[in-house]
């Protein structure tokens, strides 16, 4: 089973989040490349998820207003 993916880690630096063994940084045991995966935050922002299909169960569904209803 993979680990749970975190929506906001503390360091996401310090953690190489290419595959679900999330490697310290300085030590990557997956083989993937030459440097660590980047988390989505670093990347995108703290509401990365909230764009996009990531697939995630635990993501925070984004609040749409309901359109006005005009028809009156």
């Amino acid at each position: 089973m993979a680990k749970k993916f975190p929506l906001h880690p503390a360091h996401p630096e310090r953690i190489c989040w290419g595959c679900d063994k999330y490697c310290p940084a300085d030590s990557l045991a997956c083989g993937n490349g030459s440097g660590r995966t980047l988390h989505p935050a670093e990347m995108l922002g703290d509401d990365w998820y909230c764009h996009g299909d990531w697939g995630l169960d635990d993501a925070e569904s984004p609040v749409v207003p309901a359109p006005a209803d005009r028809s009156r």
